[in-house]
């Protein structure tokens, strides 16, 4: 058996002291935010409606993100990016990327912006019909948000897809 010299010993525990004392680059970027969420009656544009369920977790700080989920239109989308999905399609959607902030509107209120935070992501997403196999059938941006994104807009507004419009969901963040 061989064991380390005295004369290494010095060499090897001053590296090895700073790596014990150094913060981990985990707890230097800060943690993950998980979230999960159930919402119906996505709805507000002229057209369409659609239920969105799903969850992940996500880090502003570094831009990582894994989520996904089942979607359904409900009512038939006749605008925006989910244009074309008819009543009763829709499989799961997944995230492409996250984003820092988007422009949004529920309905006809005004404009307003949602940013990427500890209690809110800022989706790029795709959705997947029946049939459309590993090829999104749509990609539209998606916000989940613990809070209200729209308090200008009558009741809780705290799920948007784009072309589509806001509801009201049972929405859970947690954080490191």
């Amino acid at each position: 058996m061989r064991t380390i010299g005295k004369q290494l010993w010095p060499l090897l525990a001053l590296p090895a002291a700073a790596l014990a004392l150094a913060p981990s680059a985990v707890a230097v970027r800060g943690g993950n935010t998980g979230f999960g969420f159930n919402a119906r009656g996505i709805s507000g544009a002229p057209t369409g409606a659609v239920s969105l369920t799903g969850g992940g977790a996500y880090n502003p700080e570094n831009g990582f993100v894994h989520s996904a989920g089942g979607f359904r239109c409900t009512e038939a989308v006749e605008q925006g990016p989910l244009s074309g999905c008819q009543a009763g399609q829709g499989v799961r959607w997944d995230t492409a990327e996250l984003l820092v902030e988007t422009k949004f509107k529920c309905a006809g209120d005004a404009a307003k912006t949602a940013v990427t935070d500890g209690n809110t992501a800022v989706l790029l997403s795709d959705f997947y019909r029946a049939g459309d196999g590993n090829d999104e059938s749509f990609k539209a941006q998606l916000i989940v948000s613990q809070d209200d994104i729209a308090p200008d807009v009558p009741g809780i507004q705290n799920v948007w897809i784009q072309g589509v419009g806001c509801a009201s969901a049972t929405v859970h963040f947690s954080s490191n």
